[in-house]
Order: structure tokens, then C-alpha cells, then sequence
């Protein structure tokens, strides 16, 4: 690869990272930038960020092994890292990454959006991914990276032939977005929704949805917000954009007064089926994954596709090509002891939106038993226990079955629902692996959901792993 084709020439990294170089300027141009030497890949710039449990100046030496093409370190390690390999010296890391990826947002021409929100946030932007794809070459944030170290290092990562960039921007207390929106600078922002999160850094909802409008903050001169028209906290929100400057406001909702309106949502299979009223067009299209909550999310992709210039039909078309995210909705089929059975896995985190979300996907599905296998909810504060406790009406709504639960705070939700549907409580995931895979039945379909700090992801790995899929087993 010549200079010309590299995300960043050897030169061009000196002045945004503020470094001098050691061992001589890299022999060719970069080509990505990497923080993790396992997903590293030849011609990488490898960042030495120091993390809560590691530091990354302890692997330069397996990133230059790796195929690194240089590596950017603080002054403090340049003297026993000399003569590794190409390197960039920084007073420090994390500034120089920020100030890199401020360097690209500078030089894109890409129309940008960022979206945050309490759920929702990745499959949105998992969702403008593969509508803006079908338009332009599209750069968006990997996994969820949308914290103080994923927004900059997504920036960096963004080529300067992208015509289009999505972001994701997370939070956990309040001031956190408005730094990082800042670099991103955004020409359309989205907040999918307003829920409790984070309650134990908040004091009310409220705090909730003024810490979500910093991303108006960011947005660029003559930028447009796009709000939860259904929100309990539009108005709020609206307020905080009018207050950032922002002029243009749209909203999505199933409120007749939203410029993106929800009509008829009917989830066939591994699909829903979507027919909405987009800016007075009138729009039937079917979406790649089940469940409302993406169908709602799908109006709000809709009106950012439209304000980057896209045309709404061919944006809606687009979705059908849409795949969830891992631990997010997917369904599989699953060979048990006496026949198939139906996972569906949303382990991928949880809070109380999410999780009767997830359970009206749940309640939408056939089989002979629907089973909840259900983690603790992290991060609610003292309102935790009676928020647990609260999930038993969606239990009775969706007539679920069977719930099977892990974590302290989950004892709440087991002592809240009729002992007809109490499968088993466990001290946590792992005590409850064995317990829920002697459990299931053919017929069976069941939503795995947690908090990340609930380990129920590697639940649902031992599922697929006990219980092949048909196609796997032998014949």
C-alpha cells in the first residue's frame, strides 16, 4: 500500500498526536489503529492507552510482533521502549488519541450522526450502518465503543473517503457526553430514549435527560435533532435543543404529531414488518430483525437517513438487510435432548426499558413453553429492588411461562410472580447454567437478558455449546 491509500501517512500523525518520533518514521502509511494486540491487524498504529486493570505499554512489543506499523507511547516508557519499532512519543496517550481523532473529524467531509440515548443506542447505530451503507462508503463505531477512549479512537479510525459517519455516544454521569460529542460534531443527533439508567449517579429522570441533550451541544450550525416524540421527556429535550441553538427539530413516535409516525408493526418470524408515515410519505418495508422497540428505532434512522440526503424510500428498503448485534435480539435454533428449541439471546445488557422490551419479544413469539432466564439489573440505585420486582406485570402480560433468575437484586422479581412460573433463583449465572439447561424442553423458546455485570452472556455461549444447532448435530 502506497502513502496516498493509507488512513494516515507516517508524516501526517506528527503534528494531531503532538509526538516526537523514536526509531525513525514508519516505513509505510498507516492503515487502522488499534488499542487491543488480540484484534490487531498488519499496518496498525497501536495506541498504549493505560486502562483501570492493565496498561498498554506492556504489549508494544507483542503489537510490533503482531504486524503494528508503529505505536504511540507516553514519555515515561520511551527509554524502555527504544529501538521496539517506529514510535510516536506523547506526554500522554489518551490527549494524543483525542486530538488524532479531532484531526480526522476535521479533514471528513462525511455527514455525521451521533446516537445516545438509555436503549437502543448500538442497534440504532447498527441500523444507520447498513441504511447509510447503501447510499456511500459508511464509517460507524465498532461494537459499542462509546466512551472517553471508543469516540475518539472510532474518529481516528475514519477515513477521509467516508461519506458517511455514525456514532455512538454513552454516558454514565453527567458532563460525559458534551467532551465527547464535541469532537464529533455531528450535522444529526438522536435520542432514541429516555429510561432509568444510571439511577444510582442521578437523582431523577429528569437529570437522565438533561445529561442526554449535551449531544445537542455538538451539533453542527443548522443541525438537526431527532427526539422520541413518546418520550416522557420530549418536551425537556426539546427545550435543551432549543437551548443549545439547535433550529431544526424532528420526532419519531406513534404520537399523530410526530414527523415519523408508527402505524401498523407486526414481527413475522426473524422480521417485522414495518408501514409508517415518514415526513407525509406514506411507507411499508420490512426491517431484518423482530420487535417494536427496532421498529420504533428504525423512524428515528429514517429521519437522520433523510436529513443526511438520502431518499426515505430507498432507505427504508435498505433495512431489510439488517442483522441484530450480537446478544441483542438474535434467535437461533437449538438442538436439546428431544428436539429443537428457540433461543433468543439479549444478554448483551439490560435496564428496566430494555428488559420489557425484550420480554414483548418474548411474548410475541410461538412455542410451547416461553422461558425468561433473567440477570440482575445493574446501576438502579435504591430504587433496584422494587424495579426488579416491577418486570412481574410484563411476566403476566407476555404470558411468560417460566422465569428463571440470577443476582440479588433478581430475588425480588422471583418473590414478585406467581410460584407457578418460579423455574429457579440462583446466587448468579453460573449457578444457574446447569439448572436451566437440564430445564429445556423441545418447543421451548427462551430470552436470555442481563446486565453485562450479570455474566449472562457466557449463559447463553453454554447453551449453544450443550445444544448444537440441528444443522450442527450429527446425523
Amino acid at each position: 500500500m502506497t502513502h496516498a491509500d493509507a488512513l494516515w501517512t507516517p508524516l501526517a500523525l506528527v503534528a494531531p498526536l503532538g509526538a516526537r518520533v523514536s526509531g525513525g518514521l514508519p516505513a509505510r502509511g498507516v492503515t487502522g489503529v488499534s488499542i487491543d494486540t488480540r484484534t490487531l491487524q498488519d499496518g496498525d498504529l497501536f495506541v498504549a492507552l493505560k486502562g483501570d486493570n492493565s496498561d498498554g505499554h506492556d504489549y508494544v512489543r507483542k503489537a510490533f510482533e503482531a504486524g503494528a506499523a508503529a505505536a504511540l507511547i507516553d514519555e515515561a516508557h520511551a527509554g524502555a521502549l527504544a529501538g521496539a519499532g517506529p514510535l510516536y512519543v506523547a506526554k500522554d496517550t489518551l490527549p494524543a488519541l483525542e486530538n488524532l481523532g479531532r484531526a480526522a473529524r476535521e479533514r471528513s467531509k462525511a455527514r455525521v450522526v451521533a446516537v445516545t440515548g438509555a436503549v437502543g443506542k448500538t442497534t440504532t447505530k447498527e441500523l444507520l450502518r447498513v441504511v447509510l451503507s447503501s447510499a456511500g462508503e459508511t464509517h460507524a463505531s465498532a461494537a459499542s465503543y462509546n466512551n472517553h477512549w471508543g469516540v475518539p479512537l472510532t474518529l481516528a479510525r475514519m477515513p477521509e473517503s467516508a461519506r458517511y459517519g455514525v456514532f455512538e455516544i454513552g454516558m454514565n454521569h453527567a458532563g460525559e457526553i458534551t467532551p465527547l460529542v464535541g469532537m464529533v460534531r455531528p450535522h444529526v443527533a438522536i435520542i432514541t430514549r429516555i429510561a432509568a439508567v444510571h439511577l444510582e449517579h442521578f437523582a431523577s429522570i429528569e437529570g437522565i435527560a438533561d445529561a442526554k441533550a449535551e449531544i445537542f451541544t455538538g451539533l453542527q450550525r443548522g443541525g438537526v435533532a431527532v427526539i422520541n416524540r413518546d418520550d416522557a421527556q420530549y418536551e425537556r429535550l426539546r427545550a435543551a435543543a432549543a437551548e443549545a441553538g439547535v433550529r431544526f427539530v424532528l420526532s419519531f413516535g406513534e404520537s399523530a404529531e410526530a414527523d415519523a409516525v408508527l402505524g401498523d408493526c407486526k414481527v413475522e418470524g426473524q422480521r417485522t414488518r414495518v408501514k409508517a408515515r415518514v415526513l407525509g410519505q406514506e411507507l411499508d418495508y420490512t426491517i431484518g430483525a423482530p420487535g417494536k422497540h427496532i421498529a420504533m428505532n428504525s423512524l428515528a434512522v429514517l429521519l437522520a437517513a433523510r436529513a443526511a440526503g438520502l431518499d426515505l424510500a430507498k432507505a427504508a428498503a435498505a433495512l431489510a438487510d439488517f442483522a441484530p448485534p450480537a446478544g441483542r435480539g438474535q434467535r437461533e435454533t437449538l438442538q436439546g435432548q428431544d428436539g429443537p428449541f428457540t433461543l433468543i439471546d439479549e444478554s448483551y445488557n439490560a435496564n428496566p426499558a430494555s428488559m420489557r422490551a425484550a420480554l414483548d419479544l418474548l411474548g410475541a413469539a410461538a412455542g410451547q413453553r416461553r422461558i425468561a432466564v433473567l440477570g440482575d439489573m445493574l446501576e438502579l440505585g435504591p430504587e433496584g429492588p422494587a424495579l426488579h420486582a416491577a418486570i412481574a406485570e410484563d411476566i403476566e402480560r407476555n404470558q411468560v411461562d417460566l422465569v428463571f433468575s440470577a443476582g440479588p437484586l433478581m430475588r425480588s422479581l422471583a418473590e414478585a410472580i406467581p410460584e407457578t412460573k418460579r423455574g429457579a433463583h440462583a446466587a448468579n449465572a453460573a449457578a444457574l447454567e446447569p439448572i436451566v439447561l437440564a430445564a429445556l424442553r423441545a418447543g421451548d423458546v427462551v430470552m436470555i437478558k442481563g446486565s453485562n455485570g450479570s455474566r449472562m452472556g457466557p449463559l447463553a455461549a453454554a447453551m449453544r455449546k450443550a445444544f448444537a444447532s440441528p444443522e450442527q448435530a450429527p446425523a
